[in-house]
C-alpha cells in the first residue's frame, strides 16, 4: 500500500500496518476531532485523530523507527473519545489523560490483538506505549505525537506554510532515541509554532467557548440520560446526532448558544478557561555531536517560553456577545 502525506511524502506500507488501519478501531478514529469541540464552532477546525495517527506513523517511520515503534505510532489514539479532551472537562479529570487511563482495555478488547498476531508481532512487544523514545517523550523536549499534531493543525488551518513545515522536518535527527534538531534557527522557527498551536490555538476564545458549551451539554445530557458514559466510546457525529434527536429543549437551546460571537475580556467575562501548561525546549545539536537545549543558545526561546508560561497559568477570558 503506498500512501501520499502533505506533510512527509510517499511511503509504502507493511502489510501489518495497512491491516491495523483498516480495523474498526481505527476508522472510528476519522470521527474524532483532533480539537474536541473545534469543529463545532469552526467547520475548518476538523483536522482528525485519523490523520494525525497516520502522520505519527509515518513519522516515526521517516526517522528510522522500528516498525514496532510506527504500530505504536498508528495506535496511540485510539482510546480517545468522542469529541476528544472535551471528556476530560466532563469528568473533571484536571490531568486531561482520561484516554490514557483506558488505553490498554480498547486495544484489548478489540480484533487489534489478532492483527498484530497474524503478522507476528505479539501485543506486548508494542506496550506500553510510553515506552516508544521517537513517539512519546516527556516536555519539554520533541516527540513525533507532539511534531504532527502541531504541523498538521497549523499547515491545514493556514497558519504556517507547508514548504515551511517541510523545511523544518529535514532539519530534524535523532541522536539518542531523542529527535533533535540541526539548527538553533529550526528550534526558534518551532518553538514559536508551537505556541500559536497551545496559545493561540488551544487558546482561542472561540475554542474555549466551544468547549465549555460542549461540556455543559454533555454533563446535561448525562444527567438526563439522553447519552451514556458508553455512549462517548463511540464517535462524534454519533454522539452529536443523540443530542440533537433527543428534541430535549434544554439541549437544543444550548446547542444553539454555540453559534453566538465571543471576544477576549478579562475585566467583563463569562467564561475563564485553563488547558495544562505545555513549554517546549527543543534539543539542537552542536558540533555535530553533543546537543543542548535550545533555552541555552537562544534568548529567542527563553523569551517565547516565559510568555507562554504567563499566558497558560492565565488562562483565557471570554466574554459572550449578543446574548
Amino acid at each position: 500500500m503506498r500512501i501520499n502525506d502533505a506533510l512527509y511524502g510517499f511511503f509504502i506500507l507493511e502489510p501489518v500496518l495497512v491491516e491495523l488501519i483498516q480495523t474498526k478501531p481505527v476508522q472510528r478514529l476519522k470521527n474524532i476531532h483532533q480539537g474536541g469541540a473545534s469543529y463545532l464552532v469552526n467547520p475548518h477546525w476538523n483536522v482528525t485523530r485519523f490523520e494525525h495517527s497516520i502522520g505519527v506513523m509515518l513519522l516515526i517511520k521517516k526517522l528510522g523507527g522500528s516498525i514496532e515503534e510506527q504500530i505504536a505510532g498508528l495506535l496511540h489514539d485510539i482510546s480517545h473519545t468522542a469529541f476528544s479532551h472535551v471528556i476530560d472537562f466532563v469528568l473533571n479529570n484536571e490531568e486531561q489523560d482520561f484516554h490514557d487511563k483506558i488505553f490498554e482495555k480498547t486495544i484489548q478488547s478489540s480484533e487489534i490483538p489478532f492483527v498484530l498476531q497474524k503478522h507476528g508481532f505479539d501485543l506486548l512487544s508494542i506496550l506500553p506505549i510510553e515506552k516508544w523514545p521517537l513517539l512519546e517523550q516527556p516536555l519539554p523536549l520533541l516527540c513525533a505525537d507532539r511534531i504532527d499534531y502541531t504541523l498538521r493543525d497549523l499547515s491545514t488551518y493556514n497558519m504556517i506554510s507547508l514548504d515551511d513545515a517541510s523545511e523544518f522536518i529535514d532539519k530534524l535527527r535523532v541522536i539518542d532515541e531523542k529527535i533533535c534538531l540541526e539548527t538553533i534557527e529550526a528550534a526558534e522557527w518551532f518553538v514559536k509554532a508551537y505556541y500559536t498551536e497551545v496559545i493561540d490555538f488551544f487558546l482561542h476564545p472561540l475554542n474555549v467557548y466551544g468547549y465549555a458549551m460542549l461540556t455543559d451539554i454533555l454533563k446535561l445530557a448525562i444527567d438526563k440520560q439522553i447519552v451514556y458514559f458508553e455512549d462517548l466510546l463511540l464517535d462524534d457525529s454519533t454522539v452529536w446526532k443523540k443530542l440533537i434527536d433527543s428534541k430535549d429543549h434544554e439541549v437544543l437551546q444550548k446547542i444553539k448558544d454555540m453559534s453566538r460571537n465571543v471576544i477576549s475580556d478579562e475585566k467583563n467575562y463569562d467564561i475563564h478557561q485553563k488547558k495544562k501548561v505545555r513549554i517546549i525546549d527543543p534539543l539542537v545539536i552542536v558540533e555535530n555531536v553533543q546537543t543542548k537545549a535550545a533555552s541555552e543558545l537562544s534568548n529567542k526561546v527563553i523569551e517565547l517560553n516565559q510568555h507562554a508560561l504567563e499566558t497558560s497559568l492565565k488562562g483565557t477570558y471570554i466574554r459572550i456577545l449578543n446574548k
